[in-house]
């Protein structure tokens, strides 16, 4: 999942904002508690979403995956002073992990994490026609990805804007045919193809640890 030299990785850590020492905890815990822990967003991804919030400073993130909470505590530190941070996952094992890091956060009043469905839980969050999404961060079953991204495009403001991780995919995205035919490479291939095509959006595909695309609705 790291396309840079790992010297060079570690020397962007290095000189990178210090990782807050809530995400250092989780992030050890998750590596001795929780299945395949390379989920994790770590300490740079972490800090490009941070940097993304401050900019914005928005009044609602949602967020589809929560894993362990990692990007969720990320993005929830350029919240404005009232605004709110929904979060999805289908993992009900997570929870109590979740919920531990987000109280230990001081953001738990900004975070409220869901248990279930994506697609379902979306569609009931849009629900008031007044709320609008200032940021997306989609990192979920990547087979959905475009459905994520139609569904929420609508809600997101002008100048708001969704991110997308693992676009890269340990870079089967460019491999030959007969070496990335896996539903989720397929997938995330259509997905990158799907925002370099759309001209609602400004973009750029970053390769950032397992890639992030971003958008930026015009």
């Amino acid at each position: 999942m790291e396309f840079l030299p790992l010297p060079i990785s570690d020397y962007a850590d290095a000189h990178s904002q210090d990782e807050l020492p809530i995400l250092k905890e989780l992030s050890r815990q998750t590596h001795l508690k929780v299945k395949m822990p390379r989920m994790l967003s770590g300490h740079l991804q972490g800090n490009v979403l941070q940097a993304f919030s401050q900019l914005l400073q928005p009044k609602r993130i949602l967020e589809i995956g929560t894993y362990t909470g990692y990007s969720a505590i990320c993005l929830a530190q350029g919240l404005a002073q009232d605004g709110i941070l929904h979060t999805i996952d289908n993992n009900a094992e997570l929870v109590d992990f979740q919920n531990h890091f987000f109280e230990q956060s001081g953001k738990r009043a900004q975070i409220k994490n869901h248990l279930g469905d994506a697609q379902s839980l979306i569609k009931t969050l849009q629900e008031d026609p007044d709320n609008v999404w200032d940021l997306v961060f989609i990192d979920a079953d990547k087979i959905n990805y475009a459905q994520y991204y139609d569904l929420v495009f609508e809600k997101v403001r002008k100048g708001g804007v969704i991110i997308a991780d693992n676009v890269l995919w340990s870079g089967k995205v460019i491999e030959g045919a007969a070496k990335s035919s896996d539903e989720d490479t397929i997938a995330l291939k259509a997905y990158n193809q799907k925002v370099y095509a759309d001209p609602r959006v400004f973009k750029v595909l970053m390769p950032l640890r397992d890639g992030l695309m971003v958008s930026i609705k015009k």
